[in-house]
């Protein structure tokens, strides 16, 4: 998979917010056949960063979103502005 189809749309409702800010994570839907290393990779590439973990869950709309914590060295905050969302 192409690292930029991998990443759909960065998410950014009051509880992602306060993911960014609590606990450096981003919230971010991602295709539905990408894998929990496939998104590591895409955000480390796309924005040089280091990630620690990556969850994800399918909603039950039927779309895939993944919770990215970002290591203590980046800003979620940072990057959350990078995609827009600040």
């Amino acid at each position: 998979m192409d690292l930029y189809n991998i990443i759909k749309k960065p998410l950014i409702s009051e509880k992602d917010f306060e993911l960014i800010e609590r606990e450096n994570k981003l919230v971010v839907l991602v295709d539905r056949r990408a894998t929990k290393h496939q998104i590591k990779e895409a955000i480390e590439k796309l924005y040089n960063v280091k990630v620690e973990k990556v969850n994800t869950l399918i909603t039950p709309r039927g779309t895939k979103k993944a919770y990215v914590k970002l290591s203590e060295f980046d800003d979620a905050a940072d990057i959350a502005s990078k995609m827009g969302l600040f």
